[in-house]
């Protein structure tokens, strides 16, 4: 769980600051930086496992493409054509107390309260022209319990925090030190503490950060499972193709789980139905039942939700049963109902834990029913005032949109405001960066380092009366006028109810 990120020097991330709970909302106008706020969660995410030229490269390009090949000096602040030349991320976190290796071999974290520290530096002087990336520092150090509060801002339960939080660890798992040289060196320590010599890299010879290099449990089981937390975080774009495909059945596994895309949906579905967490063959009738519940709350036309196994054709197919009795098959489907859907999977499938990311999750649902999906998406995340047990996993969901729909539908305590506000540097340069801001009287203001924003600035940023409700055309005589849907005489006296301010 990401509870605090700080980032500096990330595209038009100069210098941010933001606290996460369970639940957050991300809103603000285009190209403010609310996918670059998500790129720099992800690349955090992606160095846990890939070195540094393949953590930039599975970024967005300009083009909001995930198409391999990105420089990564273009994950460099840039000020006309000159980049920064450091990057520094400051996350805080709470990771899985045990989890398992790369061999299957349990792992059990010493403490799992952590902030995580992470400074990269550009040589533009290589020859490479697209720049060489050095760790100027690299920390992972818990954070103490008693102190917990204090970084633990939303509000949640005392019960809570003190079955989430456990251990005690007074020294560092990750450190950076100067030798004698005056070089760079990354000390892994064991999780035994004081005990045993750490086990130094030099910084410039580095591909990845040391983090990633936990694969093990024998020495760092809690560096291990605190890559396996980063490696959690996921941004979700559920693809329709994905979401439509039936599943091989000899591909199917008691693990199978939702992908990012949206892939393994009716196998997932499937393994709820039949297999407990533990991996164990126990039926459980009522997944179809709450599935179609949830469903219902989109399109009424639902009597069940079930998962063909045709034998025959050895394949997993998703269908949707009506209220006639016909069976509609996921190929048939609209885009909204299946992302719909696979939201409602995750929120029955407690084996999936972490953060996940997902933008503008109001698409493909009209506009009447983005309560519903409001209501599902905080249906998933863990509830801070109950003990985290295996029925309220330790998982969380940020949101962006730039919907005024979803921003009153939301609660204000989740609501974060991004908007771009000018800077000036020490030589005078100018340039944009992304600003945060929170709700007055909410404890994000009153307990953090946020400035206050109202709902009325927010509300008049982002107008609605700018969005493209439609156009319509009609005659005059020899002449075409044009004139908005709002201005037919047939709707004025609707336009007293708030129809057209979502």
């Amino acid at each position: 769980m990401l509870t605090r990120l700080k980032v500096s020097g990330f595209k038009n991330l100069s210098n941010i600051d933001i606290r996460f709970g369970p639940f957050t909302c991300i809103a603000g106008g285009n190209g403010v930086g609310k996918s670059n706020l998500f790129d720099a969660i992800k690349f955090l995410s992606f160095l846990s496992d890939k070195p540094f030229s393949d953590a930039a490269s599975s970024l967005r390009t300009k083009n909001d493409s995930y198409i391999k090949g990105s420089s990564i000096i273009n994950i460099f602040h840039r000020v006309g054509e000159k980049y920064t030349n450091k990057i520094s991320f400051e996350a805080e976190m709470i990771i899985p107390q045990e989890g398992e290796d790369e061999l299957g071999q349990p792992a059990k974290a010493t403490y799992n309260f952590l902030k995580y520290t992470l400074i990269l530096g550009l040589n533009q002087s290589s020859n490479n022209n697209k720049g060489v990336v050095q760790i100027l520092q690299e920390e992972l150090s818990p954070i103490n319990k008693s102190k917990a509060n204090k970084h633990l801002l939303f509000n949640h339960a005392y019960k809570w925090r003190n079955t989430v939080i456990q251990g005690k660890r007074n020294v560092p798992f990750i450190s950076t030190i100067l030798n004698e040289k005056e070089e760079t060196l990354i000390n892994l320590h064991q999780d035994g503490g004081s005990s045993g010599k750490p086990r130094p890299f030099l910084a410039k010879n580095l591909p990845r950060t040391v983090l990633s290099t936990a694969r093990y449990s024998s020495e760092t089981p809690t560096i291990l499972l605190a890559r396996r937390e980063m490696q959690s975080w996921k941004l979700l774009q559920l693809e329709p193709s994905s979401l439509r495909n039936p599943d091989e059945l000899d591909k199917y596994s008691y693990k199978s789980c939702l992908g990012s895309d949206g892939a393994n949906l009716p196998s997932t579905i499937y393994r709820l139905e039949n297999y407990n967490f533990k991996g164990e063959y126990k039926p459980d009738n009522s997944i179809y039942t709450q599935l179609a519940n949830r469903l219902a709350e989109l399109i009424q036309d639902v009597k069940a939700v079930e998962v063909d196994k045709d034998e025959k054709r050895q394949l997993l197919t998703l269908q949707i049963i009506g209220k006639d009795d016909t069976a509609l098959p996921a190929r048939s489907l609209s885009d909204g109902t299946l992302r719909f859907l696979a939201l409602a999977v995750l929120e029955l499938d407690y084996s999936e834990t972490g953060l996940i990311c997902l933008e503008e999750p109001e698409n493909g649902i009209h506009p009447e029913r983005v309560p519903a999906i409001l209501d599902l998406l905080q249906s998933i995340p863990v509830d801070p005032f109950e003990e985290s047990s295996a029925d309220n996993p330790l998982r969380q969901v940020i949101i962006n949109t730039h919907s005024p729909k979803v921003v009153r539908e939301i609660p204000e305590q989740s609501l974060v405001y991004i908007e771009l506000k000018e800077f000036i540097k020490d030589n005078n340069t100018r340039y944009k960066g992304a600003v945060l801001s929170g709700l007055p009287n909410t404890w994000r203001t009153l307990k953090g380092d946020f400035k206050s924003t109202s709902k009325g600035k927010l509300l008049s940023y982002l107008n609605p009366s700018n969005t493209n409700l439609a156009w319509v055309k009609w005659a005059v005589g020899q002449k075409e006028k044009t004139r908005k849907v709002k201005e037919r005489e047939d709707l004025k006296a609707l336009q007293q109810t708030n129809l057209f301010q979502e």
